[in-house]
């Protein structure tokens, strides 16, 4: 059975894309939950609309990502620490801490889009990366300070 995908599908393609695709699968699975279309020839005809509609949406939010990753790079976060001998801080800089500082400056971000190499354990200037989009990384400096 032929189908066109309406989304991006990992084991099979990238939506507007003509697939195929075992009988059983199309009708039972892809078909019902609005993830593809029969190919048939008016439909075949209407891949072009859903390609150029998903390049428009995938445009759309690369402009954002890097309308976001500009702003964040802007950042320039501040974190006090308890500090013991030899300026070693207690416990670690963790990516939910850069999180919330970057909340305070009124950014949502998730935590598991924040990358960091090795874990913070003493003072100093880092600098993060944060993933914004699949491929639109931006580099937040962080600076590990002493709590007076």
């Amino acid at each position: 059975m032929k189908v066109i995908l309406r989304q991006d599908i990992s084991s099979l393609g990238k939506a507007g894309e003509a697939v195929e695709v075992k009988s059983g699968y199309g009708r039972n699975f892809l078909i019902p939950r609005n993830m593809a279309v029969v190919a048939t020839k008016g439909n075949l005809k209407a891949i072009d609309e859903i390609k150029s509609q998903n390049e428009l949406r995938e445009k759309k939010l690369r402009t954002e990502a890097l309308r976001l990753k500009d702003k964040l790079e802007k950042l320039s976060l501040t974190y006090d620490v308890l500090v013991g001998e030899e300026d070693k801080i207690f416990g670690s800089v963790t990516s939910q801490n850069v999180v919330d500082l970057v909340a305070v400056e009124g950014f949502k971000i998730d935590k598991r889009n924040v990358i960091l190499d090795e874990a913070i354990k003493s003072l100093g200037v880092y600098t993060i990366q944060v993933k914004v989009e699949k491929d639109v990384v931006a580099n937040v400096k962080l600076w590990v300070i002493r709590k007076e």
